[in-house]
């Protein structure tokens, strides 16, 4: 059964265009919302931005967002969608329109995930304009139409497919927790020299300065090694996992996204899983994660291995810190597209403690990188199951008594 529509403009109890210059940038105070940090549903925090707060209420003078409002980027990209999930106030920037649906009309977080919908989002790049940008009018952005079946079938739509994003949130904010708890452990441990029983254990001069006593001097080359395995993409499997720079966070260890090699041309590079990803352009950008699959990634990426398997924790949290990130950027070579050099980056300094200090920093850390890979393969099923069900559900392809059945299937499927 396909479900009636209505227009945006009919639905909408408050559309706010924030569209024009992006407000004077500080380096605290209120965060604010910029298109490129709206993405696959979520406001994104790898590139927080603020605005003073004694500006905050002269800039958003056209109305303040509140908790459940929807984001949607207007251009570069079109028709990303997220939704304002906390209380906190953030300020918008251009390219961004604030939703917010009449309540009588639609609920809130079924037109969240009716925005989303392909059919939405064709209705959105039919009534575009711009060739290599797309872009909408306000105009023609109140006259997109969106399906919309009787408001108890939107409650429960909008409970099935908001529950996938629930699971999703929480395993993000879990990895959050953990990759910043393993880098706390990596500081205190290996830059700051307290390790539990430090105020037993002296420092002595070594060529890095003074460290511990029983702790050696070595190099990021002495625990891991580049590995360069070129591969002619025409000669894997076209469902190969593909990693470009695009698919690697910043500033988190935890990658989720990836395509398939199927129609990539150029000579590659494969990875084990275990591995890290080191993007090596721009290295300021700080994309640096764990392999969670074998796959291929591209050649503006740095595959690096353990060499030994207790080191395999270390490694990614040196290579992970910012002081190493700060390193690659200060050696990377070239002006408009500065590269990292893994010639120059394996002699960057660490010292190694004894073997039952490395025990039990392992034995700390370990769990918490295996969690959170487990975490964003759980993620990434979890966002194909709700993919695959959000279409059929808005448009009214399945029922929703039958969509509880179609997802615990599809999950299996993906698991």
């Amino acid at each position: 059964m396909t479900h009636p529509t209505r227009s945006i403009e009919e639905l909408v109890d408050k559309l706010i265009d924030y569209r024009g210059k992006t407000p004077p940038k500080t380096s605290s105070g209120i965060r604010l919302v910029t298109a490129k940090v709206i993405k696959e549903g979520f406001i994104q925090d790898d590139r927080v931005e603020f605005i003073a707060d004694d500006y905050y209420d002269t800039w958003m003078r056209r109305g303040l967002p509140r908790r459940n409002d929807i984001l949607m980027t207007t251009e570069a990209p079109l028709g990303e969608v997220a939704q304002i999930r906390t209380n906190e106030r953030i300020a918008l920037a251009q390219r961004v329109i604030l939703l917010r649906g009449n309540p009588k009309l639609i609920n809130q977080n079924y037109f969240f995930q009716a925005l989303k919908s392909p059919d939405v989002q064709a209705r959105l790049r039919a009534r575009s304009t711009g060739t290599t940008v797309l872009g909408i009018k306000q105009s023609e952005l109140r006259q997109v139409q969106i399906p919309c079946p009787p408001r108890p079938t939107q409650d429960r739509i909008a409970n099935i497919l908001s529950a996938y994003d629930d699971l999703i949130e929480n395993n993000t904010r879990r990895i959050k927790i953990l990759e910043e708890t393993a880098q706390r452990i990596y500081r205190e441990w290996f830059v700051r020299f307290r390790f539990p029983g430090h105020e037993n254990v002296p420092l002595v001069p070594s060529d890095l300065g003074p460290i511990p006593q029983g702790w050696e001097p070595t190099t990021v080359g002495d625990l891991g090694e580049e590995k360069r395995r070129s591969v002619d993409p025409t000669e894997v499997a076209p469902e190969t996992p593909y990693v470009g720079l695009e698919h690697i966070p910043r500033r988190s260890f935890a990658l989720s996204e990836w395509s398939t090699i199927d129609g990539i041309q150029s000579t590659k590079l494969r990875f084990k899983a275990g591995e890290i990803l080191f993007g090596k352009i721009r290295p300021y950008f700080h994309k640096v994660v764990i392999a969670p699959v074998d796959g291929v990634t591209s050649t503006d990426t740095i595959v690096i291995s353990a060499l030994r398997s207790e080191h395999r924790a270390l490694l990614l949290n040196c290579v992970f810190s910012d002081d190493f990130v700060a390193q690659a950027t200060q050696t990377s070579q070239g002006t408009k597209m500065p590269r990292a050099n893994w010639g120059v980056l394996q002699k960057y300094p660490c010292s190694l403690p004894p073997r039952t200090l490395l025990s039990s920093f392992n034995a700390a850390v370990e769990p918490m990188v295996e969690l959170t890979t487990s975490l964003t393969l759980r993620s990434r099923n979890l966002r194909t199951t709700r993919d695959l069900l959000l279409p059929k559900l808005i448009s009214g392809e399945i029922s929703v008594e039958a969509a509880a059945d179609v997802g615990a299937e599809l999950m299996e499927q993906t698991a």
